[in-house]
């Protein structure tokens, strides 16, 4: 429970279905800031706390801060410096809450854990041994859909996982809330990444990534220099901003550069690619497929799917180029609303 309406909605949802219910928020980073924001402060905490107090169910607080800064931090500050894109909610996903909290639940003597994500799970019904198990599709609500970033599940974790929000929209998601009375029921919801205090990621960079804000060369893409730039961490491919005035045509980073600490940019047809390579790639399935595999593809969290073939090996070809393909984001492999696997752009 991290204090919002979606993970309170969803212990409520699991009550009222006849669950017994302990909620749990996890303190995942030490914070020094006054701010109130964020699912990890301090008023995040409370706020759970009022919520299972509402609800009359037990409310615990788990340490995993040394475990979220080898698994999340540390990973966030090296591929920066490294002139990549992360997604940590991905890692936070995948190391923290679907591993390593769900180990302990099962130590508390829970048979599942819930969390108040979009996503839906669904049982295989096969009668053969190898139909069964259990597809991740996406939330029935298109805006709110989070299936993106959980594409690392496995069977394991999902037999051992509810969704109770995945057929609701947000708008009813409120709705119950204020229903139940429920104390956060008209809370705002946090955007911001929930390590960088303030949402001041200018700070957190200089703070923690000093190598990788120092200024360095703007160069076009025949190596001449056209520019100076802040600091290869506050740059992604496909940005527009912050590159200064050029003439002729608006010019956009198309890559970046940290042994050399440069930016390249050129214009908006040097940010398409009509393929990608992908590392660390898993499947939901727990099988990789051995043929290339008609998919859908997704290259960020708030990107529309494209149409593409998928290969043995992470290669991934899309039938229309796609803009800023940006390494150190996820690419995740869609089948109609079945969430078929994903992995980590490498180029």
């Amino acid at each position: 429970m991290s204090g919002g309406v979606d993970s309170s909605v969803a212990a409520a949802i699991l009550k009222e279905q006849g669950y017994e219910v302990m909620g749990v928020t996890m303190n995942l980073f030490c914070s020094t800031s006054a701010s109130d924001r964020g699912c990890c402060s301090i008023s995040a905490a409370n706020d759970a706390k009022k919520v299972a107090e509402k609800l009359e169910i037990p409310h615990y607080v788990l340490n995993f801060k040394e475990e979220f800064k080898k698994y999340v931090i540390d990973n966030f500050i090296e591929e920066y410096k490294n002139g990549r894109t992360p997604n940590p909610c991905i890692r936070c996903n995948q190391f923290i809450k679907f591993d390593l909290f769900l180990k302990k639940a099962k130590e508390l003597g829970a048979e599942f854990i819930a969390t108040g994500h979009y996503a839906r799970i669904q049982p295989l019904r096969g009668k053969g041994i190898g139909d069964r198990g259990y597809k991740l599709l996406k939330g029935k609500d298109p805006k709110k859909d989070q299936s993106y970033v959980l594409y690392p599940m496995t069977q394991k974790q999902l037999a051992q996982t509810l969704f109770p929000l995945g057929e609701l929209t947000k708008e009813e998601v409120r709705k119950k809330a204020k229903e139940l009375g429920l104390p956060v029921a008209a809370k705002r919801e946090s955007q911001e990444i929930c390590f960088v205090e303030d949402g001041d990621y200018g700070k957190f960079l200089r703070e923690l990534i000093p190598d990788a804000v120092k200024p360095g060369p703007i160069l076009d893409r025949q190596g001449n220099v056209v520019g100076m730039h802040r600091g290869i961490a506050f740059y992604t491919i496909g940005q527009r901003k912050g590159l200064g005035h050029h003439r002729g045509n608006p010019k956009y980073v198309v890559e970046i550069d940290p042994e050399k600490n440069a930016i390249i940019i050129g214009d908006d047809k040097d940010t398409l690619r009509q393929e990608l390579a992908a590392e660390e790639i898993s499947f939901i399935s727990g099988k990789t497929p051995a043929k290339p595999l008609a998919i859908s593809a997704k290259i960020r969290y708030q990107s529309s799917e494209a149409e593409a073939m998928l290969y043995p090996g992470g290669r991934v070809v899309f039938h229309k180029p796609q803009r800023a393909v940006t390494p150190g984001q996820s690419v995740v492999f869609y089948q109609g609303e079945e969430v078929i696997g994903g992995g980590i752009i490498n180029r």
